[in-house]
């Protein structure tokens, strides 16, 4: 309710005239059309060649367990380097590492496309995902960095956090199109033209950015959390396929997690170290990283849950179960195109807390599917969880931001795409080997949903009571 001054209380008062919305000039459009586009290209590859990998199993001779090693490939130097290669672009310039990444990434998937036998093709999936770990945060940053805070970077996320969430979802739909008529390789080659194209444009359009400072790379900290990373993913990837009982996966699971407590050591002792212990110590940035990560896995989880139980339990076709993601994803853009008046209106921690509360009660929902029917509930559902995801993808992303300084924003964003990415690639894991331990595919689809929503619930919860007292 708005404080009238002496002067108003005295005279006859006159309704403001609204702003008017943020604008972007046609230079503008054009940069943020290039970031988005890489944007799109690493969430795209994600999800582009699971439909796929029955048939190139069987092209390329590859064992189920191989399978396996065609999405850890892409996950383990995409998750365990985008620390680094964010600090790396904050000090020798984000653009030409934005520029070396997409390089990377164009040659990888034509490796792949070409790939003669499975060790050439993880060869250019695991190049890939290198690519990816370089794209993801220098492409971040430069966005940031473009935009100012306030609206008009508002807006630009929720742009960017559309084609993201779109991203996914197109992938999957594609994906099993371009392989019922092209052949699986088409998906890759796929991605090797966005890549060729987005690096013809950016380089005529983006501006080079770097810290003014010229800090000593923390060699130490790079190589234990990498290495702890590296590590981590492994375990949980491999847990997926084999569960927790195998000695490699004990192994690199404690590595993992010893490395990563020794990085924090190495950290508060280091004179310019790669991660800044007090920005970790803010509470938008721990609290905000903590709201991501939960929205990334649990999310990235309920989609592959909700595939098995379309596919097998439904037996709903490939294309059945690609539309029902497919309105998922228009649902997607709809909530993308009012992101920024949301945030403009509520803040973006509020709407952070929101999004992570209604993730979690649609999610609820899907308790209500039946055995041998329920693909409406799971399409509406499934959507309006979606929608409640993508605005916890722009909330969380402006949360760990706002208040940062254009030098740190490499590391800050860096932050946010490592939680991206850890999320994307652990939840699976952890709830896939939840699910295997029920009698049924339909018991444990329901242990996965009711976890899910009480992770995502609780979480909203204690993100908001985190975030309450902050400025």
């Amino acid at each position: 309710m708005a404080i009238e001054s002496p002067t108003s209380a005295s005279s006859r008062t006159v309704a403001p005239v609204p702003e008017a919305p943020p604008s972007l000039s046609g230079r503008a459009r054009l940069v943020l059309f290039a970031l988005c586009a890489a944007q799109f290209m690493v969430a795209l590859d994600f999800s582009v060649l699971n439909v796929a990998l029955p048939v190139l199993g069987e092209d390329l001779g590859l064992s189920r367990s191989g399978l396996q090693w065609a999405v850890t490939a892409f996950a383990l130097p995409s998750g365990g380097f985008l620390l680094l290669f964010g600090r790396i672009a904050d000090l020798y310039g984000r653009r030409r590492l934005f520029l070396v990444g997409l390089a990377v990434f164009g040659a990888a998937s034509l490796l792949a496309t070409l790939a003669w036998n499975p060790a050439s093709f993880l060869a250019g999936r695991a190049l890939q995902g290198l690519g990816a770990a370089v794209i993801v945060p220098t492409g971040m940053s430069l966005l940031t960095t473009t935009f100012p805070e306030g609206p008009l970077r508002d807006r630009a996320l929720g742009i960017s956090g559309t084609l993201l969430s779109l991203g996914f979802t197109v992938g999957m739909v594609s994906g099993g199109v371009l392989t019922d008529t092209l052949g699986w390789r088409s998906t890759m080659a796929l991605l090797a033209g966005a890549a060729v194209i987005v690096l013809l444009l950016a380089p005529r359009l983006l501006a080079e950015s770097r810290t003014p400072e010229r800090p000593k790379l923390d060699v130490p900290g790079a190589v234990t959390v990498t290495g702890g990373l590296l590590s981590l993913i492994y375990a949980l990837s491999t847990a997926a396929e084999r569960g927790f009982g195998g000695t490699d996966v004990r192994i690199t699971l404690v590595l993992g997690v010893a490395l990563l407590t020794a990085f924090v050591v190495v950290e508060s002792r280091s004179a310019a170290p790669l991660v800044s212990l007090p920005m970790l110590r803010r509470r938008t940035v721990a609290f905000g990283n903590l709201g991501g990560l939960a929205t990334f896995s649990l999310m990235s989880t309920i989609v592959f849950v909700l595939t098995l139980y379309l596919q097998e339990l439904l037996h709903l076709s490939a294309l059945g179960t690609g539309l029902v993601f497919g309105v998922q994803g228009l649902v997607s853009v709809a909530a993308g195109m009012y992101a920024a008046r949301i945030v403009g209106r509520f803040g973006a921690r509020r709407t952070l807390v929101m999004s992570l509360l209604g993730q979690g009660v649609f999610i609820g929902a899907l308790l209500g599917l039946g055995e041998d029917s329920g693909v409406l509930l799971a399409t509406v559902a499934v959507s309006l969880a979606s929608a409640c995801h993508l605005g916890a993808i722009i909330a969380y992303g402006l949360t760990v931001t706002s208040g940062v300084p254009d030098g740190e924003q490499g590391l800050a964003t860096g932050l946010v795409t490592t939680t991206q990415q850890v999320g994307i690639t652990v939840g699976i894991p952890l709830l896939g080997v939840l699910s295997t331990t029920q009698g049924s595919l339909f018991d444990g689809v329901r242990l996965v949903v009711a976890v899910a929503a009480v992770i995502l619930i609780a979480t909203g919860l204690l993100v908001g009571a985190g975030l309450r007292r902050t400025a």
